[in-house]
């Protein structure tokens, strides 16, 4: 059974407590068309070592194996799609390598294991840059980054609340969309105008409820998913 606790410390300082997979998927269940649709977006603003996304990967995976299983091209796009609408925020550093490694650990194995003899690096490097731009360490109240800085200062063994003032950068994130069977567009999005409805508005649907529309904070041209790791010119 696995831990719901890493330290009594961590619980007093950071309220920190895991959701086992029973409850996972117990909660997962209320939405199951959504967790098994591979462009359904999924966003967990306190991902923890990643309980909620690892389970929402898997399905999402069990969804494009069962579809595209005989296509490795296919099955790439696809699953590259369904990884890339996962994102989650956490204010521990080591939470949020340990989500990213889940993730990426998750797709390695059920990818290697469907095309063993022909797995291409470059398309794990891809997973790699998605995985670092949807998994942030950062703050999803203060809607900014964690800055990487010394220890912060305690009193009394606690940290003061002037050491814990988050002056990251405001997040963001970025929208991962299939163009064709190859092709990928990413738009950026500030995360504070997404939560506080920012955007281009007011639209309409076609039942006459207005849509928010966000607007984007930069655009890049579409390329091929194998070519997405060097494609931006940025690192992560």
């Amino acid at each position: 059974m696995q831990a719901t606790v890493v330290s009594k410390q961590r619980v007093v300082d950071h309220g920190e407590v895991y959701t086992s997979r029973r409850e996972v998927e117990a909660m997962l269940d209320l939405v199951k068309n959504e967790t098994e649709r591979i462009n359904s977006r999924f966003l967990e603003p306190a991902c923890g070592h990643g309980n909620f996304l690892e389970a929402i990967l898997e399905r999402k995976l069990d969804a494009v194996e069962k579809r595209y299983k005989r296509s490795q091209k296919e099955f790439q796009a696809q699953g590259l799609l369904g990884l890339a609408c996962i994102y989650g925020i956490d204010k521990l550093e080591d939470n949020v390598i340990e989500a990213r490694r889940r993730l990426f650990q998750l797709f390695l194995d059920r990818y290697s294991r469907l095309f063993r003899t022909s797995v291409d690096t470059r398309y794990l490097d891809s997973l790699r840059y998605i995985r670092e731009r949807n998994i942030i360490h950062g703050d999803a109240l203060t809607l900014r980054t964690i800055p990487r800085e010394p220890c912060p200062e305690r009193q009394n063994g606690r940290p003061t609340l002037d050491s814990l003032k988050n002056q990251g950068k405001p997040i963001v994130f970025s929208h991962w969309s299939l163009i064709d069977s190859a092709r990928i567009k990413r738009h950026d999005y500030l995360f504070e105008h997404l939560v506080n409805r920012i955007g281009d508005g007011p639209l309409f649907s076609d039942q006459g409820e207005e849509v928010f529309i966000p607007k984007s904070v930069a655009e890049f041209k579409p390329v091929h998913y194998l070519e997405i790791s060097h494609a931006y010119g940025d690192t992560v």
